[in-house]
């Protein structure tokens, strides 16, 4: 008797087969392969009968099929015309799903939330993302300040350790900074490329980021804030001092750098990746004018 799972091999491949699909590289297609990982995955985001679900990127609907089984309503958007037909056959029977086929990086979000959950309703992401585009889609659902709970995604092991860094550690930057801004991020899984098809060349990891109600700083200004971490991590075996004289040539001496760094209690000798998210605040907003 045939699996009825959507992520088994057998399954996939005779989904594959029935319909000619490619994979195409250019949209870093990887499906999984693995129902105990998917279930994992829905219990890390916390998706529950009460919850709305967002997903990005369903492919042929392994996680899509998780998510309808569990969540209240799942919204799914899908960049690729050629699943359509696939994801009809394979959600039939979930009345709970709609699969909006756009982009995520040109889609309102915000409007398809007020027109598909309820108001007040837990909102949650839940995907399998592109390696590719893994940051700006992130970063867009981010700053565009969506009225969602948390973000749980699988992508590359290497972006998450860095979405979820601590200072002094080497995979601590800017993008730790600007991921941290917002949520709390953790790193809850790892993840072999052997549960994808077909089989990626790096290990994946799944992200948590449960949204931020305030940011957890105060900032003069939130731009000029985020200006100053990447001119710190410019050049990340250079002090602060170096980076910084260098990123405001012309705007501040290197004397006027180093008084606004003592006056805030941060030795200029150190680096970007010493420094935590309220030292950078501090440092941001002395130097702001």
């Amino acid at each position: 008797m045939k699996s009825k799972a959507v992520a088994t091999p057998t399954r996939t491949k005779e989904i594959l087969q029935t319909y000619g699909f490619s994979f195409k590289k250019s949209l870093g297609q990887n499906f999984l392969i693995d129902v105990n990982i998917l279930k994992n995955i829905i219990e890390e985001a916390g998706i529950d009968g009460t919850v709305g679900a967002i997903e990005i990127g369903p492919g042929i609907g392994a996680l899509t099929e998780q998510l309808a089984q569990h969540a209240d309503r799942v919204v799914a958007f899908e960049i690729d015309q050629r699943l359509l037909p696939i994801l009809e056959e394979t959600l039939e029977g979930h009345n709970n799903v709609n699969v909006i086929n756009q982009d995520i990086l040109k889609a309102d979000v915000e409007r398809v939330i007020k027109e598909h959950f309820e108001q007040g309703q837990q909102v949650r992401v839940v995907a399998n993302l592109p390696y590719y585009i893994t940051t700006p889609i992130l970063m867009k659902l981010l700053m565009d300040r969506l009225p969602i709970d948390s973000i749980t995604v699988m992508i590359q092991k290497e972006v998450a350790d860095r979405m979820a860094a601590s200072p002094n550690t080497k995979s601590y930057g800017s993008l730790s900074i600007a991921v941290q801004y917002y949520t709390e991020a953790k790193v809850v899984l790892n993840v072999p490329k052997t549960v994808f098809m077909p089989q990626p060349n790096v290990d994946s990891s799944v992200l948590h980021l449960e949204m931020r109600k305030a940011p957890p700083v105060q900032l003069e200004d939130e731009e000029f804030f985020f200006d100053v971490v990447k001119a710190t991590f410019g050049q990340r075996r250079k002090t602060l001092m170096n980076n910084l004289a260098r990123h405001f040539k012309g705007e501040m001496d290197k004397q006027e750098i180093r008084d606004r760094l003592e006056k805030v209690g941060i030795d200029p000798s150190r680096r970007g990746e010493s420094l935590a998210m309220e030292e950078f605040a501090s440092l941001a907003n002395v130097l702001y004018k």
